[in-house]
């Protein structure tokens, strides 16, 4: 009887662990910088198609590491059709020329239709967020659509004068990351402007360094992507930001802040038009993260669940993903995704509703591959 009762206490044992593995993440390198023609590829940003295809956006920088005004930079693309298991050969989205540079891939679906949109920045030969001048076409916003999950792509369309106040500010960029469509059908594109003058050098309370006046807002359309408005800027400095609708309909946003170690956090009740005074967000060092909305209880789902994911440092290490169960007030779960370098990240939610993570991971070095991690629920909620 005592090797009966072994045996199966083993068997127990060796189910639980086989079980557990199975939810464990599963990560798979979608880009790696010094491949594919490209000396660095950064800024992630996924999106899932109507078809339940996955898209992965990303920036291919040709000629270094450096941002917009840098170098030649190439907005470029992947596919997946078995939920990111393996991905199709590099393909460019747009190439706006000679030493000009893409930027900020922020794509949407529009549920609506099935249609796929990708808003993104052109920046000028020399020209980045810096440099770029009121009043000129040094920096750009430009659209284009989808009608195949992602297989061809619409001709670009300047939406330039739409998404910022030409003759005043000097730039405006978008996301990066993804863009949501609420329940009503507004699609709303997180963004943030530069004025005039960009930084300067200041001491504020424990803060002694460059200070910028980067302020984040939204773009949005109520007409399936024709036209494009600009909503209220926030009432802190902010830049790179993404929103969630919660599920009374107002729309947060949790943007990046230009000093300190939290984020900002802001409530709108009209679609992204006008929002609240910010409060302090989580803790976490400047970085783009990612906020979304996995399960909606008036979608049928057992409660509501919101997701973000970041680095929780020091610095850009140790990527998590935390669950909040109450409208992202708190994050009642954490759960590990890489020890290691980690910095921007993007999250779409799969066909099978299991959550896709894009982002970027180090070995040695930052920014040497882009990698994509499915996440299942049961890893997300398992006991520690």
């Amino acid at each position: 009887m005592k090797t009966v009762s072994w045996l199966l206490c083993w068997f127990a044992m060796a189910g639980a662990v086989v079980a557990s593995a199975e939810s464990l993440p599963a990560h798979v390198d979608v880009f790696a910088s010094g491949t594919e023609g490209y000396h660095t590829i950064r800024i992630p940003a996924i999106v899932t198609a109507a078809d339940g295809s996955l898209l992965a956006f990303a920036e291919g920088r040709k000629d270094n590491r450096e941002d917009p005004g840098g170098g030649d930079i190439d907005l470029v693309y992947k596919r997946s059709t078995d939920q990111g298991a393996s991905w199709s050969k590099l393909m460019v989205l747009d190439d706006p020329g000679a030493q000009w540079a893409a930027s900020n891939p922020t794509p949407v679906l529009d549920r609506s239709n099935g249609r796929l949109w990708v808003v993104y920045n052109r920046w000028e030969p020399a020209f980045g967020t810096a440099e770029s001048k009121p009043g000129t076409a040094n920096n750009q916003a430009w659209v284009r659509h989808s009608d195949d999950h992602g297989r061809s792509w619409s001709p670009a369309t300047d939406i330039t004068k739409m998404s910022r106040h030409f003759e005043e500010w000097g730039a405006m960029f978008l996301g990066p990351g993804g863009a949501i469509q609420t329940r009503n059908g507004r699609l709303i594109v997180p963004a943030a402007m530069k004025p005039d003058t960009y930084a300067i050098w200041t001491s504020v309370g424990d803060f002694l360094g460059s200070l910028n006046f980067l302020r984040a807002y939204v773009l949005y359309s109520d007409d399936h992507g024709a036209t494009w408005r600009r909503g209220a800027l926030l009432k802190a400095l902010t830049n790179e930001n993404q929103v969630v609708e919660l599920a009374d309909g107002a729309i947060m946003m949790d943007a990046r802040q230009s000093s300190g170690n939290r984020r900002w956090i802001v409530i709108s009740s009209d679609g992204g038009e006008s929002w609240s005074a910010p409060v302090p967000g989580q803790a976490v060092t400047a970085v783009a993260t990612s906020i979304e909305r996995y399960t909606s209880k008036a979608h049928g789902d057992d409660r509501d669940r919101i997701l973000w994911t970041g680095p929780a440092g020091p610095g850009r290490k140790n990527l998590v993903i935390r669950v909040s169960y109450d409208e992202a007030q708190t994050f009642a779960k954490e759960k590990v995704i890489y020890g290691g370098l980690a910095a921007y990240s993007d999250i779409s939610i799969l066909k099978d509703k299991s959550v896709g993570v894009l982002w970027e991971r180090g070995v040695s070095q930052n920014y040497q591959f882009i990698t994509f991690t499915r996440v299942k629920r049961e890893y997300l909620e398992e006991a520690p």
